[in-house]
């Protein structure tokens, strides 16, 4: 499963990428990422400082059905802040797999679309 990692004044986000079997879509998850494992077993790739932490935010990206629109989950027991640079950059990686999958139902592929 990819991710994107951002910082915005000292914090790390996350926006990881996975496919959603029980909602037939693409899932695009906001996390606040987590400090990586030293290196080990765990983070063999000691470049990896960061990874995706419990998503609190999730987009759903129909990829079977142009006609279906994306939606927006909310996760957060508790009160949460999410900066707007941090927002935008969310909405831009949702946006971005909407068109992946609507390209891709227009060429027959619609399960390739990553």
């Amino acid at each position: 499963m990819p991710w994107e990692l951002q910082e915005h004044t000292g914090r790390h986000y996350a926006v990881l990428f996975h496919y959603a079997l029980s909602d037939d879509a693409w899932a695009v998850e906001l996390s606040e990422a987590v400090p990586a494992p030293a290196k080990g077993d765990e983070n063999p790739n000691a470049a990896v400082t960061h990874l995706p932490g419990a998503a609190f935010l999730v987009a759903l990206v129909p990829d079977e059905d142009p006609n279906l629109q994306p939606t927006v989950r909310v996760y957060s027991p508790d009160e949460r802040t999410v900066p707007y640079a941090i927002m935008r950059w969310f909405m831009e990686q949702v946006a971005d797999q909407v068109e992946r999958c609507r390209i891709a139902f227009e060429q027959g592929e619609p399960e390739t679309v990553e």
